[in-house]
């Protein structure tokens, strides 16, 4: 389904149900969330310009600023984008959350030091456009890391996965790895041949448990 979907325009939630999501996935996302930031602090100095795409709710580009980053995040859906804010309101840290596309990044040139981008690269209509985007906006010598589902995860990786899971229906993420959002991930062949089209010349791909952490370096 999200790939039909994506084949006409990039996949967002939007309404209510991206009010639903914000509320049955804080408690889950949040510890995995936190890991990511630790992740990417680890690639770029404190102080450093971070763009995170698709940043949803805002968890991700929350914890960066916490962590001291000069963060900025953009969201197809207006209504992620509102709920982002409120959420970096409650937290107490700056993030600069706006509406946009990834395959039309409103940046200039060498903008950023680091993009992140978790769990919404298989939602982009255009994902090699996408990847121009960020090469483009990176400033010399910055990196970027996707980090989404691999679609060749196992059913014993995907249980494992769940089993360290809180405050979600288990049974329907379960399912929802299982079969649409499986489905719609890429494979590691896949995010090479699409990088092997962009001025990426170098990049490195690990599997960490269902997800591939695709590193991207300008």
């Amino acid at each position: 389904m999200m790939k039909f979907i994506r084949k006409k325009k990039d996949v967002g939630i939007y309404g209510l149900a991206a009010k639903g999501y914000d509320r049955n996935a804080r408690q889950s996302r949040l510890p995995e969330m936190q890991g990511y930031a630790d992740e990417v602090a680890l690639h770029v100095n404190k102080g450093a310009d971070v763009l995170e795409v698709a940043p949803g709710p805002g968890y991700l580009a929350i914890e960066l600023a916490k962590r001291g980053f000069k963060v900025t995040g953009i969201d197809i859906s207006p209504d992620f984008v509102k709920i982002a804010k409120q959420n970096a309101k409650e937290a107490n840290v700056s993030v600069n959350f706006l509406e946009g596309n990834a395959s039309r990044l409103p940046f200039g040139d060498r903008s950023f030091d680091f993009i992140v981008c978790s769990a919404a690269f298989k939602n982009f209509k255009e994902p090699v456009k996408a990847l121009w985007e960020m090469h483009r906006v990176l400033k010399q010598g910055g990196k970027a890391l996707i980090i989404d589902m691999n679609r060749e995860a196992t059913n014993d990786d995907i249980n494992k996965e769940v089993s360290k899971m809180k405050g979600f229906d288990k049974h329907f993420v379960k399912f929802s790895f299982k079969t649409f959002l499986k489905q719609s991930a890429y494979t590691e062949d896949e995010f090479e041949a699409m990088i092997l089209e962009t001025p990426f010349d170098r990049y490195s791909i690990r599997k960490v448990g269902i997800s591939l952490y695709v590193y991207l370096y300008k």
